[in-house]
């Protein structure tokens, strides 16, 4: 059985928990005190090989204060012209670096963590374009440390699973996928989701989920058309992708910030499909039918919010000297960039850091 996305070192253990050590502990300094460095820390403190250690803000203030909330050691503000962030890659007990910066500061921030020799997560999408993510992957592969892109969803158990019963060939040899991400996000220019100058906008913010769909089933695609809304600002609200195979399968993709959507996958073959209940980036639920028997229905718990399983992946490859993931490979990371680029190129969106 071939999967477009390798199955993660975790699934193939008899302890699939993904808070057991794995290894030696680790130091994290985390990058950002948003939401998402919130959240991802919170998951972070449950590994058992894991120390929060360091977090980073444009004031000391705020890195003390989301030190204590969260429970790391150290906080580091800028201080005289130089940022909070490059002190933390400057303190020698720091490990590995999570950056859950807005994507258009993912290429400078992590280009200094990866110089300062530290192993480097970093969130999703990678970069703002193909050209800053082959930078990036080259700088981590000339400085021999570990670099992954956050795609959580990649590893999650429901995921996995999803791949695995496409690929078995349950349901027949998949012919489509249709994958949807939406919500609708109240307008402010000087919010990151909307604001260019961060890369902001309902491809680089979303479509990475409906995407893993396609990838995870049908690998990279030959073609793909796309058309989108765009705003005053030139960011889009809205867009839908058509991915088109040699072998005659499709895939129909959507993103918006701007509409409610089901958030549902469904991946269809000749004898029959799955459908995904529930979040189309964590489904805790598939409901897969063959032909016209009932459906059956599996279902799934995570650790944790979900971004365990990832932070698993990472400290152990970390620990066993790897440099990247087998399930999150940085070929793939560029050829998304790529792929998304292409895209841009068709809706006709550009970003100031496609000028540098």
């Amino acid at each position: 059985m071939t999967l477009p996305i390798a199955k993660p070192w975790l699934s193939t253990q008899i302890n699939q928990d993904p808070r057991a050590a794995t290894g030696r502990r680790l130091r994290w300094g985390v990058v950002s005190t948003g939401n998402i460095a919130g959240s991802v820390s919170q998951d972070l403190s449950l590994l058992e090989d894991a120390e929060l250690y360091a977090v980073s803000s444009r004031t000391q203030e705020a890195a003390d204060a989301f030190a204590q909330t969260v429970g790391f050691s150290k906080g580091y503000g800028d201080d005289g012209g130089v940022p909070g962030y490059q002190r933390m890659f400057d303190d020698p007990a720091v490990d590995v670096v999570y950056v859950a910066t807005p994507h258009a500061q993912h290429f400078h921030i992590a280009s200094a963590a990866l110089r300062a020799g530290k192993h480097v997560l970093c969130e999703k999408a990678l970069t703002i374009n193909a050209r800053e993510a082959t930078e990036l992957v080259r700088l981590a592969r000339e400085q021999k440390v570990f670099f992954m892109e956050a795609v959580w969803s990649r590893f999650l158990p429901s995921m996995q699973r999803a791949f695995a019963i496409a690929a078995s060939g349950e349901i027949g040899q998949v012919q489509w996928v249709t994958a949807d991400l939406g919500f609708p996000a109240p307008y402010d220019p000087a919010a990151r989701i909307w604001a260019l100058n961060d890369g902001g906008g309902a491809l680089l913010d979303l479509t990475v989920y409906p995407l893993l769909w396609a990838l995870g089933t049908l690998g990279f695609p030959q073609s793909v058309t796309a058309i989108g809304s765009l705003n005053e600002d030139g960011v889009d609200s809205q867009n839908a992708l058509t991915l088109g195979y040699d072998t005659g399968a499709q895939a129909q993709l959507t993103s918006s910030l701007t509409a409610h959507g089901p958030r549902n996958a469904t991946v269809a073959g000749g004898l029959g499909y799955l459908q995904t209940v529930g979040s189309v980036n964590n489904p805790r639920e598939l409901a897969i039918r063959v032909g016209w028997d009932e459906p059956r229905h599996e279902r799934f718990d995570v650790v944790g919010i979900g971004y365990t399983y990832e932070l698993r992946e990472v400290t152990r490859c970390i620990q066993q000297g790897l440099t990247e993931s087998p399930t999150m490979p940085l070929e793939d990371s560029i050829d998304v960039m790529r792929l998304f680029d292409g895209v841009r190129s068709q809706l006709g969106i550009r970003y100031p850091n496609d000028a540098r």
